[in-house]
């Protein structure tokens, strides 16, 4: 395993959280009358080592690739849709570009390993492999392909500068059922329990999706001893690249703002592999993909927002942004009760 995923996060600051407490606590309100935007300003304040923290500066890397298990039909979508995905982020039509220019955030498109090679301008070529292998007959990566999506991952944050909030997203055919088996085998639950429709599968697409993973982890369970083992054994390269990011986002002090199935997957793993990661983490939202609960309620985790998305490439993530920049603002500027002359709760 490389040795920079062992290195601790960044240390939250003490001193902050217990300053943003003492503020909101002052706000002219009854303690704990805005919820989770009280504890996501202070969770921020804490993670930034600010007393006004910020949600301003954005930045959203969405990571590409193709999976080997699509040839076992999980997925009511073609392989070739992935990289015209590609092409489609690029040009601004998706709807992670769309928000990205919404919000003023800086987007990163990169191609982590798609079965076809050809060069899209706007998306960073960063292919490791086209796609991994089939996990129903071989293991999906090797041990160097793991590496080099990781530090792919890493390298993204280093890109990105310095941020108030990173936000990983992915695109790739099939990688539902890749990130369902990575789950199952980091949490051992059944593969019916995060099985799901993806991206359209009827009844029985479901259940051949479920049995495939239920096969793959049966082929492989001897092989995983850990999640990083999991993320080799079943995993996609965009998904170890998003625990890659997410880990380094951490020891560079950035909140991350994690979007739905994929990337709560790739969250458990970066988690399990360095704990250290974990308060980073803000969920950005509740997917509709059923298996999404299980890993939700594996991180003790409490989402944003639930709107019913099951789109990925960080798209509702980047929707809960507007709540957090709410979140800030309120904490930031509205007045005390010693400011606005307000009387204070009776005591008595």
């Amino acid at each position: 395993m490389p040795h920079w995923l062992d290195s601790a996060a960044k240390p939250a600051s003490h001193r902050h959280r217990e300053a943003a407490l003492r503020r909101q606590a002052a706000l002219t309100k009854p303690a704990g009358a805005l919820g989770d935007l009280e504890s996501a300003a202070v969770q921020l304040a804490a993670l930034q080592h600010r007393h006004r923290p910020r949600a301003g500066r954005v930045h959203i890397c969405v990571f590409a690739a193709d999976h080997g298990v699509a040839a076992r039909g999980v997925s009511a979508w073609p392989q070739s849709v992935t990289l015209e995905m590609l092409r489609n982020f690029a040009a601004g039509g998706a709807a992670v570009s769309v928000l990205a220019d919404a919000l003023g955030a800086t987007l990163e498109i990169i191609n982590a390993g798609t079965v076809a090679d050809d060069p899209i301008s706007g998306v960073t070529d960063a292919r490791i492999a086209a796609g991994t292998r089939d996990f129903t007959v071989a293991e999906a990566m090797t041990a160097a392909q793991l590496e080099r999506a990781l530090a792919l991952g890493r390298d993204a944050v280093t890109r990105a500068g310095a941020v108030d909030i990173f936000i990983g997203g992915d695109m790739g055919i099939a990688n539902t059922t890749a990130a369902a088996a990575v789950a199952c085998a980091i949490l051992d639950r059944s593969a019916a329990d995060l099985s799901g429709p993806g991206a359209g599968l009827d009844a029985a697409g479901v259940a051949r999706k479920s049995a495939v993973i239920a096969a793959a982890i049966d082929r492989h369970r001897r092989h995983i001893k850990n999640a990083h083992d999991a993320l080799r054994c079943l995993g996609g390269l965009e998904i170890a690249a998003l625990s890659g990011a997410f880990t380094a986002a951490a020891q560079n002090g950035i909140a991350v703002v994690v979007d739905g199935f994929i990337a709560s997957a790739a969250a458990l793993a970066a988690t399990r592999i360095n704990p250290t990661v974990r308060p980073y983490l803000l969920f950005g939202h509740r997917a509709a993909e059923p298996g999404h609960g299980c890993i939700l309620d594996a991180l003790s985790a409490r989402p944003l927002l639930d709107l019913g998305m099951r789109l990925g490439e960080g798209s509702g993530a980047a929707a809960a942004v507007s709540v957090l920049r709410l979140a800030c603002a309120l904490h930031n500027n509205m007045a005390t009760f010693v400011d606005a002359g307000v009387s204070g709760k009776n005591r008595g």
